[in-house]
């Protein structure tokens, strides 16, 4: 994590280090930077509403809050967020971190993608969803300075496209497993990106259960 962002809580520890270089050589750069984004929109966020959190274990929901899209073969039939929410809690495992603590992290990550819920959990919840929203939506931005965004986007580039890439890389990861995509915003991805993606129906399950009436 750069240290050159005015205002930034800079996680500099072993755990830390072992995330970044873990998830380096897991996933793409745009991968990479983009979750070092969140991060720091997050903490920055967190920081302009007093919001009290830890910053290496924002910074490690961060890191691994994408991971799961490394599966693009289509082996794991989870919910991409779940599968690099279980990486995420072996890996703090190794670092001795506390069960409470591993599960606050596996929330992060796995509710990352469903509206509506974040905002009422932890701070490191509350806050990796406000650095996802940042990163690709553009929401909270007024939560941070000019400043403070350019300072980010110097350390961690967006690149060229970034917001076609992002949705190709997203989709690229679920075109194997689509019925995980259903009850996220995932499913907005695969019916942009996948001519021949079909929506579940939660009316049509209930229409078509096996009830009589």
């Amino acid at each position: 994590m750069a240290e050159t962002i005015t205002g930034l809580r800079v996680p500099c520890g072993e755990m830390s280090r072992a995330a970044t270089d873990l998830v380096r050589s897991k996933v793409s750069e745009l991968i990479f930077n983009h979750s070092n984004r969140v991060y720091a929109f997050g903490a920055l966020s967190g920081a302009r509403h007093k919001i009290r959190f830890n910053a290496e274990i924002l910074y490690v929901s961060a890191m691994f809050h994408q991971v799961g899209l490394t599966d693009v073969s289509g082996v794991s039939h989870l919910r991409f967020e779940i599968d690099g929410a279980n990486e995420a809690r072996i890996f703090l495992e190794r670092f001795g971190v506390s069960r409470r603590i591993a599960q606050e992290v596996w929330d992060a990550i796995a509710l990352h993608t469903t509206p509506g819920i974040a905002a009422y959990k932890t701070a490191v919840v509350t806050l990796l969803r406000r650095g996802v929203e940042a990163d690709l939506i553009g929401a909270h931005l007024d939560d941070i300075t000019d400043i403070q965004k350019h300072q980010v986007l110097a350390a961690y580039p967006r690149g060229i496209n970034f917001k076609e890439r992002i949705i190709e890389s997203l989709a690229l990861a679920m075109q194997k497993r689509p019925e995980t995509t259903y009850g996220t915003v995932n499913a907005d991805v695969l019916d942009r990106f996948d001519p021949n993606y079909q929506r579940k129906n939660f009316c049509g399950q209930i229409l078509g259960s096996v009830w009589p009436d």
